[in-house]
């Protein structure tokens, strides 16, 4: 009986040793969350656009250049800086839909879009306009996002 009890020790041991096994193999191809973004360079380029364009409107701003520009309607520099940074993140999606290579999830990047864009047109248009039309918009991406989802 001993002998009976010994062997399906071993053969248990050897079954979690299996199942370990797998689950480094598991942990292994799993990509870390700095390796997934680290593969991004796209990511990258984007928020370093968004950076060096606010410091660039800041910097017009701070010498003066924005208030000779007509068709900027009196927007703020900081108005100026959250439109375009949204403009540049909705290029981003754009570049994932379109660009098999640098396909991903997209629709926190057009959520924070349209969130960017609200702010920045928030001088032209007004709070009564642009933020229903932000709710709209992100009613609209979720909509499409549950009609159109793969699998």
């Amino acid at each position: 009986m001993s002998d009976q009890s010994d062997q399906e020790k071993v053969e248990k041991g050897f079954e979690m040793d299996e199942k370990t096994e797998e689950k480094q193999h598991e942990k292994m191809d799993e990509k870390t969350w700095e390796e997934k973004h680290r593969s991004d360079p796209l990511s990258r380029v984007v928020w370093a656009g968004i950076l060096i364009w606010a410091g660039l409107v800041l910097l017009a701003n701070n010498l003066g250049i924005l208030r000779d520009v007509p068709l900027l309607g009196g927007m703020s520099a900081w108005s100026l800086a959250f439109a375009g940074a949204g403009l540049i993140i909705l290029v981003e999606v754009l570049i994932r839909l379109v660009i098999p290579e640098y396909s991903g999830p997209v629709i926190g990047s057009l959520i924070i879009a349209l969130v960017f864009l609200g702010i920045g047109l928030d001088d032209l248009v007004g709070w009564s306009i642009v933020w229903p039309a932000i709710v709209i918009g992100v009613g609209v991406v979720i909509l499409f996002r549950a009609l159109f989802r793969k699998g």
